[in-house]
């Protein structure tokens, strides 16, 4: 069998792929190695009704996958700690028809100029790779603005005063606000922060055949039962109906198949366990910036950069208890956010000249409720206290918290490469991340954990605590103060770049080497900037699979 496009991955990357391509009349076909309870592929606009509000299944069984005993991931800080500190779970990203978009709460911002810019503007840093991209703002607001409307974006384009330029509006209003949001945008406000509603992948308004969101409560983490979360879903809908997409679920793609100069096509594996091949013109991977590296090198692809520069959010959360209860369990994750440690000020120049930095940047900063009630349930002792202390809920309804996405600079010897013996259920090296973060963030961090504080306290908070992720100590993989990264945001193992010597894929994604293979995920990332990175990724799948459509 012969297709226009093989897709390796089903998540907001290669859905965009899949929406353009079908849209020019190309036959495509989605592989996912994950199981698919998104859609009914004969009835793509219909829900699979595999979705639920369901902490154990989510949270503890693994069902969006990956399970890590069947695909472990493997991790170390460096070459210091031999092959591996931890096998298991290790940032890991669903596996499953939709990939990473079915288990976020939506935020879907915009990157500002200078995010493109980052050495011209700010200077090198010693140790770390900071490097401008080959694209600037103007070139990608286009797409910017085409896939708000292919995914269904809520905001208000006046909110938020450190905004880049736009073409025009969001194609939603904003949706219905938590009640602590209101009183911690209101505290951050007295403080001098600017805090707006947060750009939004899930309905305000019916859209697109979809209803509203229903602010249920179970939004990060866990799948839409209604489908009002746009991304990916709108994309593999329309994808779908057009008759020319086919999505393979259950499918591990073992390889692309290459002549040397161009790839063929690619081997997969299918439920049934049997390994095949496909024909294709053109190979798109969109894998994530942990997977797409391991199947580049699967396929035996050499490039020095390949799997180096990757980068993570370095989140620095901080928690406060507050008198009275706060609803959080009603409502998105997250419905307001700041940018203002992202924003270059005299405290933080001050505070990079104490560090002996040059600069230094924090990131987006989440408002929002950190607890849900199994989860709460599981922190108190067991015995006759257990239902008062759930009834009075004083780590779930009367707590708030500010997760900052802080920005992590590139190092060439943060990476992902094959681990030398572990393998994964089907006799695949598994990814192994070797991962240690830059002085930068742990200065940024330090410097903006106790303006978040104020701000809880501000807001009436009788304590208040810190903490990042990933963190200093613990038991890798299984404390939350582990030096695994656990902020679901992977960036930049496969640059892009004009140059083949510095950089794995060119301006649109295409690789070096072979020039029909195309990048579409956030592997692609030159900075991490302090954004979670699923708008930009999906922009530059969009303008990558226009240049192919031409």
């Amino acid at each position: 069998m012969t297709v226009d496009a093989v897709i390796v991955g089903s998540g907001p990357g290669g859905s965009t792929v899949a929406d353009v391509l079908t849209g020019a009349g190309w036959t495509v076909a989605i592989m996912e190695k994950g199981r698919n309870h998104l859609l009914d592929p004969a009835d793509p606009r219909r829900p699979a009704g595999d979705y639920s509000n369901d902490e154990i299944k989510f949270l503890s069984r693994h069902f969006l996958g990956p399970d890590p005993f069947l695909e472990p991931r493997t991790f170390r800080t460096g070459p210091e700690d031999g092959d591996r500190l931890h096998v298991g779970e290790v940032n890991s990203i669903p596996s499953t028809m939709g990939g990473g978009g079915t288990h976020a709460d939506g935020k879907v911002p915009r990157f500002r100029e200078e995010d493109f810019t980052l050495l011209s503007s700010y200077g090198p840093v010693e140790g770390a790779d900071v490097a401008d991209w080959p694209l600037d703002y103007a070139e990608l607001e286009p797409f910017y603005a085409d896939v708000e409307r292919r995914v269904g974006v809520a905001g208000d384009a006046d909110g938020n005063p450190f905004a880049a330029w736009r073409s025009g509006p969001y194609p939603m209003p904003p949706g219905a606000p938590m009640y602590g949001a209101t009183l911690s945008a209101g505290a951050a406000e007295r403080l001098g922060f600017h805090p707006y509603e947060a750009p939004t992948a899930a309905n305000s308004v019916p859209y697109d055949g979809r209803p509203a969101c229903n602010n249920c409560g179970f939004c990060a983490f866990f799948g839409c039962p209604i489908h009002a979360k746009g991304d990916p879903v709108a994309l593999l809908t329309r994808a779908m109906a057009s008759g020319r997409a086919e999505l393979h679920a259950e499918t591990f793609v073992s390889r692309i198949r290459s002549d040397g100069r161009r790839a063929t096509g690619v081997d997969f594996i299918g439920p049934d366990g049997v390994e095949r091949s496909m024909d294709a013109r053109v190979v798109v991977v969109a894998g994530g910036a942990i997977e797409t590296p391991r199947l580049l090198l699967l396929s035996g692809l050499d490039h020095p950069l390949l799997g180096r520069n990757l980068m993570v959010h370095f989140q620095t959360i901080s928690v406060g208890q507050l008198p009275e209860r706060l609803h959080t369990e009603r409502g998105r994750a997250v419905t307001h956010v700041h940018d203002d440690a992202m924003i270059d000020d005299p405290a933080a120049r001050a505070a990079a000249r104490e560090a002996d930095l040059p600069w230094i940047r924090g990131g987006l900063v989440e408002h929002g409720g950190p607890s849900l009630p199994i989860m709460e349930a599981r922190n108190y002792p067991w015995g006759p206290d257990h239902k008062k202390l759930m009834r009075s809920s004083p780590l779930r309804d009367h707590l708030w918290a500010f997760t900052m996405q802080g920005e992590d600079l590139a190092q060439a010897t943060n990476r992902v490469d094959l681990d030398p013996t572990v393998r994964d259920v089907r006799g695949f090296p598994a990814p192994r991340i070797t991962y240690r973060p830059h002085r930068h963030e742990l200065v940024a961090s330090a410097h903006h954990g106790p303006r978040l504080e104020a701000i809880l306290k501000e807001m009436g908070a009788t304590w208040t605590v810190s903490t990042t992720s990933p963190g200093s100590g613990g038991d890798p993989g299984r404390d939350f103060s582990s030096p695994v990264p656990q902020s679901r945001h992977v960036m930049g193992t496969t640059r892009m770049g004009t140059d083949p010597a510095s950089s794995v894929v060119d301006p649109f994604g295409r690789l070096h080497q072979l020039p029909n293979v195309v990048v579409a995920d956030s592997s692609v990332f030159v900075t991490s900037a302090g954004y979670g990175p699923t708008l930009t990724l999906v922009a530059l799948a969009a303008r990558a699979a226009a240049a192919l459509v031409g």
